[in-house]
């Protein structure tokens, strides 16, 4: 379980370095996808299955219009890859400042964290991600409303700044 959680993580920072570095939104775009995918499996290891199912799909929707709009504002015939001298030279070096970093907090690291909700002596008649969710709905219906608010406001700005000027999205290059 070590060796997996550890691989989930390195894939995890690997799909974030690749999403800063690279400026073509199809290949942020594929480690984008990598990094909810790692992001799952490291929920999934601590055992929220069901949060992880959730968090992926909506998050690879979110992604869905993300890479749309992205995708037709940036329509390059060349775009750079993953392979290309200055998006290898950033990744590099946001893989040394990564290390540098992590050198500071490398002593707090132990197995024994890695455990599971229901591992734990007070979660162990219930699954605390199915009561975890319960209580989201109950409690957190104020932010529910909010967060559904913020969402349709955030539709109307990205779909004002993607207009340009007049011709809507859809624009010949």
């Amino acid at each position: 379980m070590t060796y997996i959680m550890s691989s989930l993580l390195v894939g995890l920072v690997l799909g974030l370095v690749a999403v800063a570095s690279n400026p073509s939104p199809y290949f942020a775009a594929l480690g984008l996808v990598g990094v909810a995918g790692a992001g799952c499996g490291v929920l999934v290891g601590h055992g929220a299955p069901f949060l992880s199912l959730v968090l992926f799909l909506i998050y690879l929707g979110g992604m869905l219009v993300v890479f749309a709009y992205s995708a037709a504002l940036a329509a390059k015939p060349y775009p750079e890859s993953l392979g290309s001298r200055p998006v290898a030279s950033s990744m590099v070096g946001y893989l040394m400042g990564v290390g540098l970093i992590s050198t500071f907090f490398w002593g707090g690291w132990y197995q024994v964290s890695w455990l599971t909700v229901e591992e734990l002596g007070e979660f162990c008649m219930h699954s605390g991600d199915s009561v975890g969710v319960a209580i989201v709905y109950w409690f957190g219906v104020g932010m529910l409303v909010i967060t559904a608010w913020v969402l349709l406001l955030t539709l109307f700005v990205v779909l004002e700044l993607t207009r340009g000027s007049g011709r809507g999205v859809l624009r010949a290059v």
